[in-house]
């Protein structure tokens, strides 16, 4: 409780939120939450974006055509369709928030932030459920994490009808003429989407809560796909923020949220959703893995029998694909997609360049968290989304994947208790508790000088330098992220001490030179890939870098705004993927 009272006063103390209301100007408990929302990662704008009181339309608006007012009405029958179609599905929303303080060169860059994993049913009532990290006893910010579940969870019964259903759906309650005022602004492509955009105001006497902003609504079946604004007539003690809502075409004419954008003066925030289609496809597993099952089935009784090593090998190998199955159930772990490829090409060089026997073929997946992590499955090397993401070349991948190679290599095996299915047998809230993956300081201790090795061995030798770049960023960055470099699953980058588990590579590294617009340490946060909502396959995004025109532009590690090039569903190819893309970057 002590430093949950240090966090107020804090804030209080020196941080707006909104429009010049301080958590100082209101009650205890209603600051609590105030914090308790920006840090915990509930990020709902009932209490969580600020908006002057804005004047309803008044009755000189220009008329609306009769082709713009008939789109409206069926706009607003898609918006009740989409309620009934978002009911059947338990999607995962992920939010990570991050507070940015100002600085000279820079702009603005991390000054804390908090991560938030979950799993909503909208099944008659919002409830969400947390995915919750083993053994984590205080919060990133140093208050306690039963004190923050206790907390956030009786805030969220209190904020359910302006929580995260308001900021998927631009109103919840009643989107029509009777509670609002349309005015067309222009026609407008959103990608390969042709859409009209209306701005939306709400009529005098229509109640608190509802939607100010911008719609754009597309020209086929009259769905909104994307919506910018906030809240009208806050409470005395609510807190409006901004934000920017996507939604992509799943399904045939089905579009659904995928990702939401919040931005204030010092703070900004992403959710990314997904698992809407939350089925384990009929290959969940590589094809060369499904290959290797399908000839052992295949063995008939004249094969020879399994020695006692070779046993020993396939159980563990059983306790693999236990654990994979399951983190794909859970909505952890991506789908196979082409972009395995991409790693188990560069995994590959690593391979041949140390010429490394190993147990078995070492396979690689995503992990679709954003958090910076790392782990290996048995033969499987994971990394995460976000990890993926921040890499700026393909060295750097490199040494992230040597070091779970090394772990491969030196047999630190899976938990061959997994291979019993009924271990697995517990609800998803419940994995990243029941799953433990992560590896002793020890053994990661040994893995990263093998790593090492195994990096020098390889084509990627002569550009190390260029990795311990990257840490250098990282070591730079990391005490204002320690959410986003806290691991769910896997092993984290840096060692108990803060050092990168792969320190001696910045022993090769130029210094690091923030307003050498040549030299780039990091990304920012989504630069490499995006989830399909549907499939939970993530695809590489398709564009050219801009060029940087300051340090500013750089952004190592941080959340940007949200840009979809939206396109159509399409039904997927006779051995494609799974699913066409529905938007792109």
């Amino acid at each position: 409780m002590r430093a949950f009272r240090n966090i107020l006063s804090l804030l209080s103390s020196g941080s707006a939120l909104g429009n010049g209301i301080r958590v100082a100007h209101c009650k205890p408990a209603i600051a609590s939450l105030l914090v308790l929302a920006l840090f915990s990662g509930s990020p709902v704008h009932a209490l969580f974006g600020f908006s002057h009181k804005k004047k309803p339309a008044s009755s000189s608006d220009p008329l609306l055509t009769p082709d713009q007012l008939t789109l409206l009405r069926r706009a607003a029958f898609r918006e009740r369709f989409l309620i009934q179609v978002i009911q059947q599905h338990t999607p995962l929303i992920q939010t990570y928030i991050q507070r940015v303080r100002p600085d000279r060169e820079l702009g603005a860059v991390p000054s804390s932030d908090e991560y938030l994993l979950g799993r909503v049913d909208f099944a008659g009532r919002f409830n969400e459920v947390l995915y919750k990290r083993p053994f984590a006893t205080t919060g990133t910010l140093g208050i306690p994490t039963n004190l923050i579940d206790k907390l956030t969870g009786l805030f969220r019964l209190k904020m359910a009808p302006n929580g995260y259903m308001d900021m998927m759906f631009v109103d919840f309650r009643s989107f029509d003429f009777r509670h609002y005022h349309f005015r067309f602004i222009r026609r407008e492509f959103l990608g390969s989407v042709r859409t009209s955009v209306f701005d939306v105001t709400p009529r005098l006497g229509s109640g608190r809560g509802r939607f100010v902003g911008r719609i754009w609504i597309e020209d086929q079946d009259a769905n909104i796909v994307r919506y910018t604004g906030t809240f009208s007539n806050p409470g005395l003690h609510q807190v409006y923020f901004h934000f920017d809502s996507w939604r992509g075409n799943v399904q045939p004419s089905i579009w659904l949220p995928m990702a939401i954008y919040v931005e204030d003066r010092d703070f900004r925030a992403q959710s990314h959703i997904w698992g809407y289609g939350f089925r384990l496809p009929s290959a969940i597993v590589a094809d060369n893995q499904t290959d290797a099952i399908e000839r052992t089935e295949q063995a008939d009784a004249s094969s020879q029998d399994m020695s006692p090593l070779e046993a020993q090998r396939d159980w563990e190998s059983q306790s693999e694909r236990n654990v994979l199955d399951r983190l794909t159930q859970a909505g952890l772990l991506a789908n196979p997609s082409d972009f395995d490829k991409v790693l188990q090409t560069v995994t590959n060089n690593l391979i041949l360049g140390s010429n490394l026997a190993l147990p078995g073929d070492v396979h690689c997946r995503v992990l679709l968290t954003s958090t910076l992590e790392s782990l290996a499955v048995g033969n499987t090397i994971i990394l995460s989304k976000g990890l993926i993401d921040v890499l700026p070349n393909e060295e750097d991948l490199a040494a992230m994947l040597s070091f779970q190679l090394a772990h491969i290599a030196l047999r630190h095996s899976i938990d061959t208790r997994y291979a019993f299915s009924d271990r697995l047998y517990f609800p998803d809230e419940h994995t990243l508790q029941q799953i433990l993956l992560s590896h002793t300081n020890v053994q990661n201790q040994e893995a990263a000088a093998k790593a090492v090795d195994i990096f020098h061995a390889s084509i990627y030798a002569n550009k190390a330098g260029s990795v311990g770049l990257f840490l250098a960023q990282l070591l730079q960055t990391e005490r204002h992220v320690p959410a986003l470099l806290s691991p769910r699953l896997g092993d984290p980058l840096t060692s108990p001490s803060g050092a990168p588990w792969l320190a001696a590579f910045e022993q090769q590294a130029p210094p690091l030179q923030i307003n050498d617009l040549q030299q780039i340490a990091a990304l920012p946060l989504n630069s490499h890939l995006r989830i399909d909502p549907w499939t939970d396959e993530v695809f590489s995004l398709n564009f050219s870098p801009a060029p940087l025109l300051s340090a500013r532009d750089k952004m190592p590690f941080q959340i940007t705004p949200i840009y979809y090039r939206l396109q159509r569903y399409k039904a997927p190819e006779a051995g494609g993927p799974s699913s066409a893309a529905a938007a792109e970057h």
